[in-house]
């Protein structure tokens, strides 16, 4: 148990934040769901919203029990990747990229502007590499997914 503890602790933590922001784009739609995702300029955001929050639900209770933990922490990278692509790379950038532009009222960009910006984003994006690494879950033609060892 000892040996397992720290990425118990990580499963627990990754598994409440996507948990929570999942059911908060239902509760909240103008602030965390279809409102946010039109204001970032995501493409149907009536659409795409309720789906990311359904796989946010799903994959972070996945995680928290512990059942096709792999497979949810594939999900959940796709996206937190696109959530740093669209929110937190503009900043680091210091102007748009395409048409996903630097929040208005931001103070600084550029690296620590970034790295402030981003930490909860790159701390899930880690936390999801280490929980797919422990998972065992293989890739690639060798290893197909749903054969499992």
């Amino acid at each position: 148990m000892r040996r397992n503890l720290p990425l118990l602790l990580i499963r627990i933590l990754v598994g409440i934040v996507f948990l929570t922001e999942g059911i908060l784009k239902f509760v909240l739609p103008d602030e965390l769901g279809a409102g946010r995702f039109a204001h970032i300029g995501l493409p149907a955001p009536q659409l795409l919203a309720p789906a990311v929050g359904i796989v946010e639900i799903i994959s972070g209770a996945a995680v928290l029990l512990n059942l096709y933990t792999g497979e949810a922490a594939v999900l959940l990278l796709c996206v937190i990747v696109t959530a740093l692509i669209t929110t937190k790379i503009p900043i680091l950038l210091g102007h748009s990229l395409g048409h996903f532009g630097v929040p208005k009222n931001l103070p600084h960009t550029g690296v620590l502007g970034f790295l402030h910006e981003a930490r909860t984003d790159l701390a899930m994006l880690f936390s999801l590499i280490a929980i797919l690494t422990d998972s065992g879950v293989r890739f690639g033609r060798a290893h197909p997914w749903w054969q499992r060892r």
